[in-house]
């Protein structure tokens, strides 16, 4: 069944909410937010809104700025999607910025906590400043998102996925629909009725669906892999979706050369299954586009070595050599964004 397009692309509009915050001081604030019917904003380092809405996909539009002094001010939704980087803004000075956010119930990973209803927006770095906030419903291409925890939106600290970091490169003609779950493999996923089949349910003609399912395949034979992904494959296109295979990323496991030349790093199962290599193979016989995150995560760790690669996984925190950092999940997702870019399966115009 092919679904409307995406032509469409703001007409859908069902909720505006507008308001300004000032530079007013920290005492006044509350009063001033009432006053100006922002409904609910709290704090001023961060400055965290909550807008009453139903799920659907929102076009967020900001002022930054605006203070007497400078301002620094990155912008999270949800649980802990990154929307945009960190943004300088000289003293009295405004900028304009605006992102789009699924928001869905659960917020975070399908199998997590459901989380509250609404959209969150948190107003997070050095010295925030919020000038003006506008929400309203739209509908817009998406990229959907299949994979497991180094994928997922991670609901805490220091586990990130790199799914997570990903919005922050684009701009408000594309949503980000993020589907990974933790723990999933590529049989879990594809059966789970609130994993895959519910991600399948969301696909309008034209959208991007990536799979990343590998890391917990640690038994999966070669034939049920395959058909597993070719399953998913198969129903998206059957939906009018753009599937596109990305490889896993690399465990970071070192030989004494200071190489991931084994099978621990590169994901050769317990059966002796390459999980990548049949990734790559799949690829090619289903005419499918393929991210291959696996040799682009591993050249960037070996170029950073056992030392500098640390920082990118959650080795210093809890010896994890699989699970993502902040920084890892955000230098991936940039490869994944070059790779999206540079195979024109995005939009010039999508890419922030």
């Amino acid at each position: 069944m092919r679904r409307a397009g995406t032509a469409l692309l703001a007409a859908c509009t069902a909720v505006s909410v507008l308001a300004g915050v000032a530079a007013v001081p920290a005492g006044a604030r509350d009063r001033f937010l009432r006053e100006n019917g922002f409904g609910r904003c709290t704090g001023t380092a961060p400055v965290v809104c909550h807008v009453d809405v139903a799920p659907g996909t929102y076009r967020v539009r900001v002022v930054l700025g605006g203070g007497a002094a400078a301002g620094s001010t990155s912008v999270t939704a949800e649980t802990r999607r990154a929307m945009l980087a960190e943004t300088l803004t000289a003293a009295g000075e405004k900028v304009r910025r605006s992102f789009t956010v699924d928001v869905r119930e659960p917020e975070g990973e399908p199998t997590g906590a459901i989380g509250g209803p609404g959209l969150d927006l948190t107003f997070g770095g050095a010295a925030p400043q919020l000038a003006r906030l506008q929400v309203e419903r739209v509908r817009t291409p998406q990229i959907l998102l299949a994979g497991d925890s180094t994928v997922c939106d991670q609901p805490g600290e220091p586990y990130t996925g790199w799914g997570q970091q990903l919005p922050q490169y684009l701009t408000d003609r594309v949503a980000v629909a993020n589907h990974a779950d933790s723990g999933e493999g590529s049989q879990s996923f594809r059966d789970n009725s609130v994993l895959f089949p519910a991600l399948r349910s969301r696909i309008r003609h034209g959208d991007l669906v990536l799979i990343q399912l590998a890391h917990n395949d640690k038994q999966t034979d070669r034939d049920t892999y395959r058909a597993n992904l070719t399953s998913m494959i198969e129903d998206a296109r059957a939906e009018g979706g753009r599937p596109v295979l990305v490889t896993p990323i690399v465990r970071r496991w070192f030989n004494a050369d200071g190489t991931l030349d084994n099978g621990t790093a590169l994901l050769v199962n317990g059966l002796g299954v390459d999980l990548p290599a049949e990734v790559r193979a799949l690829a090619a016989e289903q005419g499918t586009p393929l991210i291959d995150l696996t040799a682009l995560s591993k050249a960037r760790v070996e170029e950073l070595g056992p030392e500098g690669s640390r920082t990118l996984y959650l080795y210093d925190e809890m010896r994890d050599n699989t699970h993502i950092s902040a920084r890892g999940a955000t230098e991936y997702a940039s490869l994944v964004l070059g790779e999206l870019r540079d195979q024109r399966l995005l939009s010039t115009r999508a890419v922030r």
